[in-house]
């Protein structure tokens, strides 16, 4: 089950309406002096995986509680060319001061969750995790994560804290020389919490043999192809867990696969998935009509 981060979703949405209402609606209001009856609906116009509904709702709502919503979509579903997302009947000023807001949501983070799901489809048959990265935009981490969950990826690390990952800069800095990884290693053994994973990045053969003497967990080997992948793999032979990534695109993934890691990392989920298309189609609520005397 893919857990709704609704604390996160609040703060977001109240950033969200401060960045843009703040100083109010210049516009609607010099073209709209008084409550003005509308109807409006959110249109996929792709096919899409839905993430961020559950956002767009809050911004409405936040904007105006009187806006009467219902969702025919929910967060996760798949939806295809020409479905509705969302249905909003109330005041028309209040749905255009909430709409940028709430399709930003629901843009940005149907956009991961299809493209993530794209990269699940991909590997099909095949024993591996796809997963996100710590690439993500400030402020927005666990929405990012939550589409990627919405569109079957797996969640990697969401702080410093949850985990050891050793990368090439802390290898740069620890300056070990040859011995930089296996010394990491141990060193990171030695301060660890609990069960916490030691993760470490390799970049050649050597290194994945350090990584073992040093008994990590989980090496990650970046930027290698997958026949250099497969030697890797087959070196560690089941001794730690193989995390691989660096250059993951929809064309390599499957090859990469194939090659025998447990798990694929891939910061492109968050920080290059192109946003979903979407509109918000507003109309005039139709007037009542005049009962006969």
């Amino acid at each position: 089950m893919v857990m709704l981060p609704a604390a996160d979703i609040r703060r977001a949405v109240r950033l969200g309406l401060e960045e843009d209402l703040a100083q109010g609606d210049v516009t609607t209001t010099a073209l709209f002096s008084t409550p003005t009856p509308a109807r409006a609906k959110i249109i996929a116009q792709e096919s899409l995986v839905v993430a961020g509904l559950a956002a767009a709702v809050q911004t409405f709502l936040a904007v105006d509680p009187s806006l009467r919503l219902s969702v025919p979509r929910r967060d996760g579903e798949q939806a295809n060319n020409g479905d509705v997302l969302l249905h909003i009947e109330g005041d028309g000023r209040s749905i255009l001061q909430a709409e940028r807001v709430a399709l930003n949501f629901l843009q940005h983070l149907s956009g991961i969750a299809t493209l993530t799901q794209k990269f699940c489809h991909a590997v099909r048959g095949y024993s591996v995790s796809i997963m996100d990265t710590r690439k993500t935009i400030p402020g927005w981490r666990a929405l990012q994560k939550w589409a990627v969950a919405l569109g079957g990826g797996m969640n990697h690390r969401r702080s410093l804290s949850d985990g050891i990952l050793i990368k090439d800069n802390h290898l740069a800095l620890l300056d070990y020389g040859q011995q930089a990884v296996q010394t990491a290693c141990r060193l990171a053994c030695s301060h660890r919490r609990d069960t916490m994973p030691i993760i470490v990045e390799v970049e050649s053969l050597p290194e994945v043999r350090q990584a073992l003497a040093g008994k990590a967990d989980i090496i990650l080997l970046d930027n290698m192809t997958p026949a250099m992948v497969r030697r890797a793999v087959k070196l560690i032979d089941g001794r730690a867990l193989v995390e691989v990534s660096g250059g993951i695109t929809l064309k390599n993934v499957r090859a990469m696969a194939a090659a025998g890691p447990d798990r694929i990392s891939i910061g492109a989920l968050t920080h290059s998935a192109p946003a979903a298309t979407l509109s918000l189609v507003l109309t005039p609520a139709p007037s009542p009509r005049r009962r006969r005397l």
